[in-house]
């Protein structure tokens, strides 16, 4: 029995000595911390007139002059990451000249080294400092990292810095890849990686588009929007008709979304899709593109399987002024089913939110949708009120 409590005994006394310990650590941990901030500090009010200096000559020729004296290891730092802060903020040629600080500085140098320390940490700290200097020639061993790690939130630091030091197409492509082999659905994020690059965005997104490999062109699809390219829209409508699924759903979103004149057989063709989210997009895009003669496809496709389709068709025709408005009334009384379903809750919502509109154009679209209504649903007699008389039950003839 004296045995099992002192074995408690000393369970208890390690374990208080070990959360000792621990909270020992974290007060020196914030120390340090708290330490190297007032450092940082310091050595910034230090080179203030340096930083100035540097601002006052970045618009003139010839090589700008190096950090004054013998640096130490965090001084160095510090001015390195005042270097990496200009260069995020400025183009052209004051970003080249930042950039050529960096190398004779001698900051690239020993990033590079660093690249092959034996802690991750480190390298990563490196491959972050690299891409914020636009280091080309540490893509080679960047992509060599990105390759042979597993992916984590860390695969993106080192792809986003081989992206801003990318120094040819080609670096970005075995970017892309090396980022979507481990199959997630990151599309969106590595074409915000991809936008980072200084190289030519025109030129690759075409190359992502035509592109064999199905997951770089989706990501060219989603770099694209925002993105003013003209030169991509004929090979967009190409991918329009692809067989992938996702590639022609998103390129169908862009393709209207660029308010192109639909012929009448693309309109039929993309309203007939097999895929729903190819049907719905369509049929959301034909009432801002004021295509009144596509009524009739919108009115049959209420009958969509599809919620969403039923619901982007029935917005569309009310879109569609009188006419579509029209056509809504009447499948909501010869319609049967979720037809009539989809129009009645269309109906509900717009004579809903019309009306509280106070612009004169407005209200006289209004007035216009609420004869029709009143046409095929009659007009709704208003319950008039008496005031001033209280009903009792009761028979009070005698």
């Amino acid at each position: 029995m004296f045995s099992h409590l002192y074995a408690a005994y000393v369970f208890i006394y390690v374990c208080l000595a070990l959360i000792s310990l621990g909270i020992i650590l974290l007060f020196l941990m914030k120390i340090s911390h708290n330490k190297e901030l007032r450092r940082r500090e310091f050595y910034e009010l230090k080179h203030q007139d340096y930083f100035k200096y540097l601002q006052a000559h970045l618009g003139e020729e010839g090589r700008l002059q190096l950090p004054p004296g013998k640096l130490k290891p965090l001084e160095r730092r510090v001015i390195q990451d005042k270097f990496m802060e200009w260069i995020e903020l400025f183009r052209g040629e004051y970003r080249n000249r930042l950039i050529q600080l960096c190398r004779d500085a001698g900051f690239v140098e020993e990033d590079l080294k660093a690249l092959n320390s034996l802690v991750y940490g480190r390298r990563l700290r490196a491959a972050y400092r690299l891409g914020g200097m636009r280091a080309g020639e540490a893509v080679p061993a960047l992509l060599q990292m990105l390759r042979k790690g597993k992916y984590s939130s860390l695969s993106i630091v080192v792809a986003r810095s081989i992206a801003k030091s990318a120094q040819t197409s080609g670096d970005v492509h075995e970017m892309l890849r090396c980022l979507l082999a481990h199959g997630k659905p990151i599309h969106h994020l590595a074409a915000d990686i991809m936008l980072e690059t200084g190289l030519d965005a025109g030129s690759i997104l075409t190359e992502l588009l035509d592109d064999p490999d199905p997951a770089l062109v989706k990501v060219g699809l989603v770099a694209m929007w925002g993105q003013a390219v003209p030169e991509v829209m004929p090979v967009l409508g190409r991918l329009v008709g692809s067989e992938e699924k996702d590639v022609r759903a998103e390129a169908v979103k862009l393709y209207l979304s660029s308010n192109p004149a639909l012929k009448d057989e693309t309109i039929v063709k993309l309203m007939n899709d097999h895929d729903w989210e190819v049907r719905a997009e369509a049929a959301k895009a034909l009432g801002p593109l004021h295509a009144a003669g596509s009524i009739p496809l919108l009115v049959k496709a209420l009958q969509d399987p599809s919620w969403k389709v039923r619901h982007n068709s029935a917005g569309s025709l009310a879109a569609l002024g009188e006419a579509g408005f029209e056509a809504l009334c009447q499948a909501a009384v010869s319609g049967t089913g979720i037809q009539r379903e989809a129009a009645i809750q269309r109906i509900e919502q717009v004579m809903e939110m019309e009306q509280k509109h106070s612009a004169i154009e407005q209200m006289v679209a209004y007035n216009k949708k609420r004869l029709i209504h009143n046409r095929y649903f009659g007009v709704k007699q208003p319950v008039k009120r008496m005031t001033g008389v209280a009903a009792v039950g009761g028979d009070y003839s005698a």
